[in-house]
């Protein structure tokens, strides 16, 4: 499975997951929900599971994807200041370019 994250998410995720109640910790991304041909996501920071893929990314951070879900294989995950600042997850692979 593959996942990507920016730059822009990477400096916000690392301040997050590097405190030191998130230790042992790693960045879980999950589908919310899907219909059609694509799919909404959401993310949190969890320990793994059965069931779990660890991908490492280029930015040193480890994400957990449910083995097996199609939506999540392809991710790129981004961090936007405008129009709203957050955190927005797509998957261009699967046709799912931001929401909508």
């Amino acid at each position: 499975m593959k996942c990507k994250i920016t730059r822009n998410a990477a400096k916000i995720l690392l301040k997050e997951i590097e405190k030191p109640e998130n230790e042992g910790l790693k960045l879980r991304v999950f589908v919310t929900h899907a219909h059609g041909d694509h799919a909404h996501y959401g993310m949190d920071l969890d320990k793994q599971k059965d069931g779990d893929v660890v991908v490492s990314t280029d930015k040193g951070i480890d994400v957990l994807l449910k083995e097996g879900e199609d939506f999540l294989d392809g991710i790129i995950i981004d961090y936007l200041y405008i129009p709203q600042e957050g955190f927005v997850i797509t998957n261009p692979s699967k046709g799912n370019h931001g929401e909508h």
